[in-house]
């Protein structure tokens, strides 16, 4: 499994940007996807992850300013930020993994991640 995650960047608070990850060495049309942060010194969150029908959900921290979307031809899923605060600030990772009881459980596949830095 490769996970190559793209897009980062440096943004001033309440700007926009969209990384994607290109999934291969899986069945990616039947597999679910996620986005993962991690900020310096803390652990590991899961921000975002959609079902292979492309149902999304979200951390209440970035309802109604992130949306993930995936593409089942070109094997990517994206995750589109908007009004970026400082907090969001972190290496983001993409990840395949499984829904249990609609709870999503991570394989453990981690790309480098791409950072995103989010100036105030």
């Amino acid at each position: 499994v490769q996970l190559q995650a793209s897009g980062g960047g440096l943004v001033q608070a309440g700007g926009s940007l969209r990384v994607s990850c290109v999934a291969s060495g899986v069945i990616f049309r039947i597999s679910s996807m996620a986005w993962y942060r991690q900020a310096s010194g803390k652990e590991r969150e899961l921000v975002a992850f959609i079902t292979p029908s492309g149902t999304p959900n979200y951390i209440d921290s970035v309802k109604d300013r992130f949306t993930i979307s995936r593409d089942n031809v070109q094997n990517t899923v994206y995750l589109q930020m908007n009004s970026l605060k400082p907090e969001d600030t972190a290496v983001y990772y993409c990840n395949e993994g499984a829904l249990v009881g609609g709870a999503y459980y991570s394989n453990p596949y981690w790309g480098k991640g791409t950072l995103v830095t989010v100036s105030s």
